[in-house]
Order: structure tokens, then sequence, then C-alpha cells
């Protein structure tokens, strides 16, 4: 009778996978103003307004140069959009913000308003893991916010695995490291024998800001400044932390598993 219930109870509830990539991505909330976009030909002659206010140091303007924004260092508070009085600096509302270089998070010069969003891998990395990409996740030092919107992708209304991606136990079972945190110097050497530990060939994920340029924490000296400073990195996913979407959206483009 139990099972029977069970059963019932199941097909009352219908399928609570979302639908996407092939359905339309779930809305962000009103307080995740996801991507910045940095219209430097806005910019006042020598205003600075936005500089002093970001914590992490990522809005810089040197003396005859317009404003620039590294996304990487950024922590999402939106102090900088509040702080710019013409609107040089707004929030786009939009999850998507996955690169496969670094200097791709780095906004405001001509050209580079907005994000160059990450290429899928080559045909040869696609065809070894775009059906089973199996990921080993360091927290390297994180503050757990990273890695629980990560462990979000598990469950049933994301079914991460649907896509053939999975996290594994194991380094030598995975074909790649997903990091989160600033890579402390006391993960230094854990993160450096668990990458050893995975067979080649191998891919690197740095999610979140920490992961990529040291977050809150750049420039203290028990941190690393991020993943790159001691590993080959191939994709980034900037975020304080990363919505799950923004995670997710950024492992398909890697695998060449969106239409657009």
């Amino acid at each position: 009778m139990f099972i029977l219930d069970t059963i019932t109870h199941r097909l009352k509830r219908g399928c609570e996978t979302m639908a996407y990539p092939q359905g339309p991505a779930p809305v962000l909330p009103d307080r995740h103003g996801g991507a910045l976009k940095v219209d430097a030909s806005l910019c006042a002659d020598s205003c600075t307004a936005c500089v002093p206010v970001c914590p992490t140091e990522a809005v810089i303007r040197q003396a005859g140069k317009p404003v620039s924004l590294d996304l990487g260092r950024c922590i999402f508070c939106a102090a900088c959009v509040k702080a710019c009085p013409t609107k040089a600096i707004t929030q786009t509302g939009d999850h998507r913000m996955a690169v496969r270089r670094r200097e791709d998070l780095m906004l405001g010069a001509p050209g580079e308003e907005e994000l160059r969003l990450a290429k899928a891998l080559d045909a040869k990395l696609r065809k070894l893991f775009g059906r089973s990409l199996r990921l080993r996740q360091v927290s390297a030092g994180g503050c757990a916010a990273c890695e629980a919107d990560t462990n979000v992708l598990g469950t049933i209304g994301w079914d991460l695995g649907r896509f053939g991606i999975q996290f594994v136990a194991s380094p030598r079972h995975a074909d790649g490291l997903l990091i989160t945190g600033p890579v402390t110097k006391n993960m230094e050497l854990a993160l450096r024998k668990t990458y050893d530990a995975v067979p080649e060939p191998k891919i690197v994920i740095a999610v979140g800001a920490c992961a990529i340029a040291g977050g809150p924490f750049v420039g203290h000296a028990e941190v690393n400044n991020g993943a790159d400073s001691l590993l080959p990195v191939d994709l980034y996913i900037p975020g304080c932390p990363p919505h799950p979407l923004t995670i997710l959206e950024g492992l398909l483009r890697l695998l060449d598993r969106l239409d657009k």
C-alpha cells in the first residue's frame, strides 16, 4: 500500500525538473543583478565616484583613461552601480557570464562593454567529455556559498546528471576539477595533488570571485588570488556566489550543448 501511495504522489507532482535549456531560462531574483555592463563613453571627465566604493578594487580608473571593471574580482554588491552618477555601469539581469579567458572578464574598453561569452572546447575534447563529464569539486578555502550553489545543481529541479555531468569523489575518476575558494596557502598542496591525480586530458573550472581572483581576500598573504596562479584554467564563472543557472550555463556552453 505504501508503494502505491508513493507512486500516486509522484504522478500527481509530475516532472519538477526545469526544461532549460530547451525551454526558457528561469527568471533570476530581483536582487540578483546579473552581469554588469560598462559604457565608458558615459563617464564624466575625471569622475572616480565608483572606484573607492568597490570592496575588491575591481573598478579602476587611471588618469586620462576610461573606467574599467574586472568582473572576475567583482562580488556583485552593486555599490559601483549606485555610486555612478552617469549610469556608465549598469546591471543587465543576464545570467550568462562564463568565459574561457581571464582577460575576457575585463570590461570598459571600446568593444569590451559586455562579456565575450565562453566558446566550446575543441572537437577532440568535446568528443571525450560531451556526453560524460565527471568533475571533482575542490573547496580551496571557500565560504561554502559557491559550494552550495554548485550542490543545488544536483537537486531534482536542476538535475545536472541529465546532461551527463556528475561530481565524483575521487580525482582519479574525474575528467577535471571545479574549484571554489581563493586557494589558501593551506590548500595549495592539496589542490596540486588533486590536479595531478586527474588523468589526462583534463580541464579546470574556476567558480566564483574567490577562485578567479581572490574575491574579498584578494592580496592577502595567505591566499593565492585564485586558481590560475597555480593551474591552467579552462573556464571562468564569475559571481559571489554565481547563481546555479550561471554555473549550469557555463558548463553547457563549454560542452557546446546550447543553441546560442
